[in-house]
């Protein structure tokens, strides 16, 4: 796969991007979605309910921390995670600001 060329487009667009590869694969999405139905948890936990392996979810973990939508802290050498809502909230925003403000014409 080639290199993306991110800066050619605006701060705009490459939030939504980023933030949007989050949502686009089930497993992050099922990460996401137990999180959030826990309130916080540990990896572990998450390797538990999720049936993919360690390394797999700790790959997974870091797409969704790279857009911001978890906040951890370190219980002992384990990382307790929580969803961001601040940045979940922002980015509810921006996703409708987009459809809002794009102008269709289809059908």
């Amino acid at each position: 796969m080639g290199v993306t060329k991110r800066y050619i487009h605006s701060d705009y667009v490459n939030d939504i991007a980023i933030t949007a590869k989050v949502f686009a694969h089930p497993a992050r999405v099922a990460i996401l979605k137990y999180i959030s139905e826990q309130g916080s948890c540990i990896c572990n936990d998450i390797v538990d309910e999720i049936g993919l392996s360690q390394a797999t979810i700790s790959q997974h973990l870091a797409v969704i921390a790279d857009a911001g939508l978890l906040k951890g802290t370190f219980k002992g050498k384990a990382k307790c995670y929580c969803i961001n809502m601040e940045t979940f909230e922002n980015f509810r925003v921006l996703l409708n600001s987009f459809f809002i403000t794009t102008k269709s014409k289809c059908c």
